[in-house]
């Protein structure tokens, strides 16, 4: 084993002594970032066996079967942009929840907020998809700003928050995601997807090799992220006029 990987899995048994004495619910994210499939391996056998009451599962279908762990993910970007092409863009985040629920029929429970932005994700989440969904996944923005909104509107419902989840998942490492746990831990259910902290801990900055739909059926799709970095769309005229459409629907328009 080279002294890199010696470096990195010493790093990640860390981690896992950092978490084993708490109720933190970590999920390993890291695929697409990932240093090697070796590396992703070893991580991964290193957490099962150093803290296997808080990993709750793996985004990879293989090493979930390979290590006996549960394939476990949420709803991807591309469902919600797609629906932008299927239906009125107007229409097309609650469309996108609706399909959901139609095809899992309350599996899959989480729902992703931010390909629009929280605003109007919490708009089209009414009180249909805020019962039916089991909580929501955290991917961009401010945490705590999307904690406490998610939060509030929740109570304006009625529903208790202890009966639903965040997922953090936006460049989490352990000690954010420590910090978030006491945070939120008694207010509202969290767990966390943790990626390229997990999978690619190594000296030298992790590639960006994370793919997003750009076009479907010849029309252009967009993802517009509460961080700025995030955004998607390569045609300014269209994200513009999804910016437009959707704080029209906001307002009521």
């Amino acid at each position: 084993m080279s002294k890199n990987y010696e470096c990195a899995n010493a790093r990640t048994l860390a981690k896992a002594n950092l978490i084993k004495n708490t109720d933190i619910k970590i999920a390993e994210f890291g695929g697409r970032r990932r240093h090697s499939v070796e590396a992703q391996c070893a991580a991964l056998a290193i957490l099962k066996d150093n803290c296997p009451k808080n990993l709750v599962g793996t985004s990879n279908v293989m090493f979930a079967k390979d290590l006996d762990l549960t394939p476990i993910g949420t709803m991807d970007h591309g469902w919600l942009q797609a629906h932008q092409a299927l239906y009125r863009v107007a229409d097309s985040q609650f469309m996108a929840l609706e399909n959901w629920v139609r095809e899992y029929r309350g599996d899959l429970g989480i729902a992703l907020s931010d390909v629009i932005g929280l605003d109007a994700f919490l708009h089209d989440f009414d009180m249909y998809f805020a019962k039916l969904f089991d909580g929501s996944r955290q991917d961009s923005g401010d945490p705590c700003i999307y904690a406490d909104n998610l939060i509030q509107h929740y109570k304006s419902m009625n529903i208790d928050p202890m009966t639903k989840t965040i997922v953090f998942s936006d460049g989490l490492n352990f000690e954010k995601a420590l910090m978030l746990w006491q945070i939120y831990k008694n207010v509202i259910k969290v767990s966390f997807g943790i990626g390229t902290h997990i999978t690619n801990d190594f000296d030298f900055k992790a590639l960006q090799i994370v793919l997003k739909m750009t076009r479907c059926n010849g029309q252009p799709v967009a993802k517009i992220s509460d961080s700025p970095g995030k955004r998607m769309c390569p045609d300014q005229g269209y994200e513009e006029y999804v910016k437009k459409v959707f704080n029209r629907r906001c307002k009521g328009e």
